[in-house]
């Protein structure tokens, strides 16, 4: 599997979301078996680039490549300068966003609402790809199936993208009127893959090996790309690749392990947010990794409580001590699909 010139590890995606896929999470879930991930999405407005939430999404430091950053806007000269001012900055793949549904996103016209307007929208990736080609720099793009059920246009998109230079394309199996409501569908990602000649990747409720597999046999994609399956089990891309190789289940991780993969994500989390923003932003992680532990409930309702990084670290480090004397391994992963329906004021949302 490549991008453009740009070879990668797998067919497994880390799908960008905001306020998830920060550089500690994305270095997780490669290490852990994911073969890309893209960056939360940065904004085209340059009076924003400079400021701290602009400059924490961007970080890449330290992160295995290729790094691959997602930029998010309404008009194509302003997006095509944040796809320089981002790839002078590290960024060896640029993805535009058309995929977001949060209405903050969509009233500005940016993220799915884009999908309403065909000729700005292909105008947009026709600009990005032009500023990128100097550099030799791929761009991809992640769209949904369409805004709503009646105007389902990613096909039509889709060819247009291609046309343009468009060197790999994300589809959500749901339009941007479901949210993350519903069932994700996969016959527009499949009908999206014999349309084009670029890969395809699909996304959406893929939330266990099983369903990898199937999705991928479904759609004839390319890749498949995880998003709020990964929240708090980032180890699900090292089981659906074992299983998609083998037909076997890779055993859960030990509680031993977790221990050390949480801790160890805590602390890098740490390192990029500081203290006061740090031990707070880390409160939705822990909860993802425990909410389904013995007593994770009430655990997470004392976390809430803790504004300091180390007392914050320990208590974690205490609690999986304690749970590794209940248990060696965590619960296997049909017992923690992904059950979240966030909504665009809450963080984990799939861009």
């Amino acid at each position: 599997m490549q991008i453009g010139h740009i070879p990668l590890a797998n067919a497994l995606f880390v799908a960008p979301m905001a306020g998830v896929t920060d550089r500690p999470f994305r270095q997780l879930c490669k290490a852990l078996g994911a073969g890309y991930a893209v960056s939360e999405m940065v904004t085209s407005r340059k009076d924003l680039w400079n400021s701290l939430k602009t400059s924490r999404r961007a970080n890449h430091e330290g992160e295995p490549g290729p790094i691959a950053v997602q930029i998010a806007g309404t008009e194509a000269q302003m997006m095509a300068e944040a796809a320089v001012y981002n790839v002078e900055r590290g960024a060896q793949i640029i993805d535009i966003n058309m995929g977001c549904p949060a209405k903050k996103v969509c009233n500005k016209w940016a993220g799915s609402a884009l999908m309403q307007d065909e000729a700005l929208a292909v105008s947009i990736a026709q600009a990005v790809v032009e500023a990128c080609a100097p550099h030799k720099v791929p761009v991809t793009l992640k769209m949904r199936t369409g805004w709503c059920q009646e105007h389902k246009n990613a096909v039509a998109l889709a060819r247009q993208f291609e046309a343009v230079g468009i060197q790999m394309l994300t589809v959500h199996g749901r339009t941007r009127e479901q949210g993350y409501k519903g069932q994700a569908e996969y016959d527009t990602i499949a009908a999206v893959k014999a349309a084009v000649r670029v890969p395809v990747v699909a996304n959406g409720d893929i939330t266990s090996p099983e369903k990898a597999r199937d999705v991928l046999a479904a759609t004839g994609a390319d890749a498949i790309m995880v998003g709020r399956a990964a929240q708090g089990r980032p180890w699900i891309f090292r089981e659906i690749g074992h299983f998609l190789a083998t037909g076997e289940h890779l055993a859960p991780p030990l509680v031993a392990e977790v221990r050390r993969l949480l801790l160890d994500h805590l602390q890098d989390h740490y390192h990029l947010y500081g203290e006061l923003t740090g031990v707070r932003s880390a409160r939705k992680h822990i909860a993802w990794y425990l909410r389904s532990m013995p007593g994770g409930e009430v655990f997470r309702q004392h976390i809430n409580t803790i504004e300091d990084c180390a007392t914050q670290w320990q208590a974690v480090a205490d609690y999986l001590d304690a749970l590794a004397q209940q248990m060696d391994r965590f619960p296997a992963a049909s017992a923690l699909a992904a059950d979240a329906d966030p909504s665009e004021e809450q963080e984990g949302l799939a861009a």
